[in-house]
């Protein structure tokens, strides 16, 4: 047993050596071994090292530092767990129990063959920690340091949704085009970006959503829609585009004769009782569109020519801007001037009504508020042109005014400041046309002169400008409707024309072509159907065209109480004309 090619031969074998007997036919048996309580453990002295070669190879010390003789692959753990048990079973079958207490006693001096058992005298043994061998790992209790247990890697950055995806809520066609796009960020150039971009716009495919909706999309609501009682003549130009048609011809035509060629006057306002005033040179002339009356004002200067114009919200008040710098209230009712408010050093190009308080713009680049009601009348002085101001325009709500000048600056000013709120620059010429969009309260439309052609659409709470236009021709007054979402800008040189706008499409409904000459002035009528326009021609022309196809429907009662009524009038113009 103790030649090397029998360890080599058998491992396992050589690993029990010690702990059998030789009995007298020479065969090796193992002992049994019985447990002993802590009363009747005994403490076993070790026996004394041999010389020998048989030495037990599980206490031998060398075996640990992987001699070649226990090289081979017989130390694994399972091979010789295996191999343990196999021999265990042998030998408890072929040898018979020995019962006595005796037996027991003796048995007890050889090491035992159950080695996984944790209770017996063997824990009363004392080892150095120096003597280990493979079979530790079954009695691992002896060591100070068990050995430690090998843990599963978990990967934690994986992590799973509980929620089952809601292909109701999901877009299928951008899932999969993000499911088999490349997750890894590609740089490309910004026109690649832009292309990119357009052609997932045209596919109807969004790139930056989410693969997978775990709710449901929310339930329409079946409740009526409050928000067209809020603005119920609005109307989109779309659904009417097929019903509705806007006639290129003048609906009627006035001789203007004596109308100044100037662009940065007003001279043309239309107040809300439908009544025109219009300044021609040294006079000022009230056109009544119902009853058809020409009215002139006793304005009489032999020097003082009129700037601008501009009626009071109820229609019963017109102020006057003259050359000299006054600003002037009348009553048209009783046809009398009721004060004249002076302070400006040069001519007031451009008026403006909130309520009480009369703005003027004048051509020194100031601003004067005038209040009505009070002797000293002016109550704020706003400087922030260098040049003439020629546009000037309150919000409905008066609390912002907007105002351009010939220094190509457009100013919005805060009703409690006299300063500006905020300035542009945009324009490359002086910026006359400027109105206020009536179904947006913060939307306002600017246009410049020959120069620039353009129209820019504002923002006055956040400042940014929203859009642009470019007409091609000088741009003189913006007007927008009330009817629809569109808009109308009158043009000088080239085409002297009217044009139609979308909004916020922009897109160009038709080009009246209106005049012979640049177009100056524009106004638009109380109902919002009709557009007067001036121009240097000398021609007062109305354009309907924003007609409300809803309202130009009248019923047969209607129709035949209005021929009745124009019967009754027809006959009491002759009995008076026949008395006279």
């Amino acid at each position: 047993m103790g030649s090397p090619s029998a360890r080599k031969s058998s491992t396992a074998r050589s690993s029990v050596t010690s702990s059998t007997t030789k009995s007298a036919t020479g065969r090796q048996t193992i002992l049994p071994f019985v447990p002993v309580s802590k009363s009747q453990a005994v403490a076993l002295p070790l026996s004394p090292a041999r010389k020998n070669t048989n030495v037990n190879p599980l206490l031998d010390t060398k075996a640990l530092n992987y001699s070649p003789v226990q090289s081979n692959s017989s130390l694994k753990q399972t091979s010789l767990l295996s191999r343990l048990k196999s021999v265990k079973a042998h030998s408890t079958s072929s040898v018979p129990k020995v019962a006595t207490k005796e037996n027991q006693l003796t048995s007890s001096s050889q090491p035992s063959a159950d080695l996984t058992s944790s209770t017996g005298p063997r824990r009363t043994l004392k080892r150095s920690n120096s003597a280990f061998s493979s079979l530790d790992i079954v009695g691992k209790d002896w060591l100070q340091n068990a050995p430690t247990k090998r843990s599963c890697k978990v990967n934690n950055k994986t992590h799973y949704d509980r929620f089952i995806p809601n292909r109701d809520g999901m877009n299928l066609a951008s899932s999969q085009f993000n499911l088999s796009n490349d997750s890894k960020s590609q740089y490309l150039d910004r026109a690649s970006q832009e292309y990119k971009e357009r052609v997932a716009q045209a596919c109807g495919i969004v790139p930056g959503q989410r693969i997978l909706a775990f709710k449901a999309k929310p339930p329409t609501s079946d409740k009526e829609d409050l928000r067209k009682y809020f603005n119920p003549m609005m109307k989109t130009s779309t659904s009417t585009s097929s019903q509705r048609r806007i006639l290129t011809a003048p609906e009627k035509i006035l001789d203007a004769p004596g109308m100044l060629d100037d662009f940065y006057l007003n001279l043309l306002d239309w107040s809300s009782l439908n009544v025109i005033a219009i300044a021609l040179h040294k006079s000022i002339y009230l056109w009544n569109a119902d009853t058809g009356d020409i009215k002139p004002l006793n304005y009489e200067s032999n020097t003082n020519t009129i700037a601008s114009l501009s009626w009071s919200s109820d229609g019963s008040y017109l102020a006057v801007g003259t050359s000299d710098g006054d600003t002037q209230v009348w009553d048209v009712e009783t046809n009398t001037k009721l004060r004249s408010m002076t302070g400006h050093e040069s001519r007031v190009g451009v008026l403006s009504w909130d309520k009480h308080i009369v703005s003027s713009g004048a051509r020194d680049g100031s601003i004067y508020h005038h209040d009505v009601r009070v002797a000293q009348h002016k109550i704020a002085e706003l400087h922030g042109h260098t040049d003439e101001v020629c546009g000037l325009e309150w919000r409905s709500d008066g609390m912002l005014l907007a105002s351009g000048g010939n220094d190509n600056l457009v100013n919005i000013w805060d009703a409690r400041n006299t300063k500006p709120k905020f300035t542009k620059a945009s324009h490359n010429a002086a910026v006359k046309a400027m109105a206020w969009c009536p179904w947006n309260l913060n939307l306002l439309a600017t246009g410049g002169g020959t120069s620039d052609k353009h129209v820019h659409f504002w923002n006055t709470t956040t400042t940014a400008r929203l859009h642009s236009i470019y007409t091609g021709s000088q741009v003189s007054s913006i007007v927008w409707s009330t009817q629809y979402k569109e808009l109308v800008t009158s043009h000088g040189l080239p085409n002297n024309h009217l044009s139609v706008w979308e909004y916020p499409t922009l897109k160009k409904v038709i080009d009246v072509p209106a005049h012979d000459s640049r177009i100056l002035h524009t106004a638009i009528s109380p109902d919002g159907q009709v557009i007067a326009s001036a121009a240097a021609d000398e021609n007062l022309k109305f354009w309907r065209v924003f007609e409300n196809i809803d309202k130009g429907k009248i019923s047969k009662k209607e129709e035949v109480s209005k021929l009745v009524s124009a019967g009754k009038k027809q006959g009491q113009a002759r009995r008076s004309m026949s008395i006279r």
